[in-house]
C-alpha cells in the first residue's frame, strides 16, 4: 500500500528550521557498524550473539524509528534476545540491558504498570539499565483507565469512582512515571478499557470527560538538547481505547487541541488499522505529532488463545504481511516528515514480537530506500 492509498496526500515536507543537530527522519540511526558483543553482568542476564545482518539491519533503521515490544520477561526468547535460559523474574528484573543491546529493538513497553501503580525507584531501576537514547511507553494504571471495578476473572462489579482523576493520575502515575525515567520516558498511554454501555449511550459526554481529563494533566517536560547538539523529542500524552465507537471526529478534534497522540491500537475489538490510520490523519490536521502504536493481538483470536497458541513466544506462527505493510508505511510517513515513531509489538501479534520486530524494520528499511531513491531521481 502506497503513502497516496493511506493518506489521499503525498507525504509532509519535513520541518524547516528545526533545532539544531536535527537528523532527516530518514537517515539511519547513528549506530556502530561493528557488531554489537554479548553484554552480560556476573549474575545477570547475557545478550545473544548479534549476527553481523542484524547489526546492519539495526544500523539502517531510520533514527526516529523507534521499534519494541511489549514487556520483555519471557524465556522463550532464547537465542533471539537472551544468550541462556532465564526465569520470567529475573528477566523482568535483569533482562533490559540485554534487550537494549539488540540494535532493533529501541523502546519497550512497560505494562505491568496497568496492574498496579509503581513507585520512582521502580520506574529509576529499569531507566539505569539501558542507554540514554533508549525509550520506554508505559501504561497508565487502570485505576484511572478502567470505567468499573472488576472481579478476579475481569467481570465488572460496580462503577470506578476514580475513572478518569487526573489528580489521581498524577500522583500514582505522571508524576513517579516521569521522575524514575527522566528523559527516557517517551510515550505516557491511557489505554481505557471496553466501556459498558450505558457510557456508550452518549459518546459526546464521554469524549468531553476525556477531553476534561487530558487538561487537567501536568505539562509535560520539552525535549533536551545534547552537548553535541542533538535535539530529543520530550514525551507526549496518548490515548488508546477499546470501543470502535469512541473512534469519532469529535474525539480527534479533542485530542488535537489538547495535543493527545492517539495510539492506533490493533485489537480485535478495534476497528482495521487503515480506519484507524484515517482517524489519526483527521487529528493530524490540527497538527502532527509523535506516531504511538501498539499491535497487541492477532485480529482472529482472542488473548488467551493467542497466549496457548504462540507460546513460548519463539518463532512467527500467523505471520500478517498486510498489517506490518501499513505499519511500516505510516512508520516511513511520519519519520520523513520529521516526528517520532513509536511501535510497540505485543507477542500475541504474530507469536513472537522481536521477531515482528525485525521484520518490520526490514519492510522500513525497503520503504526508506524506495523514498531515497525516488529523491534522487
Amino acid at each position: 500500500m502506497s503513502q497516496f492509498d493511506l493518506f489521499g496526500t503525498p507525504p509532509d515536507d519535513p520541518p524547516t528550521g528545526g533545532r539544531a543537530g536535527q537528523v532527516d527522519g530518514n537517515a539511519p540511526a547513528q549506530q556502530s557498524a561493528e557488531p554489537r558483543k554479548r553484554t552480560a553482568r556476573r549474575g545477570g542476564v547475557g545478550a545473544a550473539d548479534i549476527p553481523p545482518a542484524m547489526q546492519t539491519l539495526g544500523n539502517q533503521l531510520p533514527g526516529r524509528i523507534r521499534l519494541g515490544t511489549s514487556s520483555w520477561s519471557f524465556p522463550g526468547w532464547k537465542g533471539i534476545v537472551w544468550d541462556d535460559d532465564y526465569s520470567d523474574t529475573k528477566l523482568s528484573r535483569q533482562g533490559l540491558t540485554a534487550y537494549a543491546n539488540h540494535p532493533v529493538l529501541r523502546c519497550v513497553g512497560i505494562d505491568r504498570s496497568f496492574y498496579k501503580p509503581m513507585s520512582i525507584v521502580e520506574y529509576q531501576k529499569y531507566a539505569q539499565q539501558v542507554p540514554d537514547d533508549f525509550r520506554f511507553l508505559v501504561k497508565a494504571p487502570s485505576v484511572v483507565t478502567d470505567a468499573v471495578v472488576r472481579g478476579e476473572k475481569g467481570e465488572g462489579l460496580s462503577p470506578n469512582p476514580c475513572f478518569l482523576d487526573a489528580r489521581i493520575a498524577t500522583e500514582q502515575f505522571v508524576t513517579p512515571c516521569l521522575a524514575g525515567l527522566g528523559p527516557k520516558a517517551g510515550v505516557l498511554v491511557f489505554q481505557v478499557s471496553p466501556l459498558p454501555v450505558e457510557l456508550l449511550r452518549d459518546v459526546p459526554a464521554l469524549v468531553q470527560r476525556i477531553e476534561a481529563f487530558f487538561a487537567a494533566l501536568p505539562p509535560l517536560p520539552q525535549g533536551e538538547i545534547s552537548p553535541e547538539g542533538a535535539a530529543t523529542a520530550g514525551p507526549c500524552y496518548a490515548l488508546e481505547i477499546r470501543d470502535g465507537a469512541l473512534l469519532t471526529p469529535r474525539l480527534m478534534r479533542a485530542l488535537g487541541q489538547l495535543g493527545v497522540r492517539y495510539c492506533i491500537g490493533l485489537h480485535a475489538r478495534m476497528p482495521h488499522v487503515e480506519r484507524q490510520a484515517a482517524a489519526l490523519a483527521m487529528l493530524d490536521e490540527t497538527g502532527a505529532g509523535p506516531l504511538v502504536v501498539r499491535w497487541n493481538l492477532n485480529s482472529g483470536h482472542r488473548y488467551e488463545q493467542a497466549k496457548a497458541k504462540y507460546a513460548p513466544f519463539d518463532k512467527i506462527v500467523d505471520p500478517d504481511p498486510a498489517t506490518r505493510d501499513v505499519l511500516a508505511a505510516l512508520a516511513t510517513h511520519y519519520a520523513l516528515a520529521g516526528h517520532p515513531v513509536y511501535v510497540i509489538v505485543n507477542n500475541k501479534a504474530e507469536g513472537s514480537s522481536p521477531l515482528s520486530c525485525q521484520a518490520l524494520a526490514e519492510r522500513i528499511n525497503e520503504l526508506s530506500r524506495a523514498s531515497s531513491a525516488a529523491d534522487a531521481s
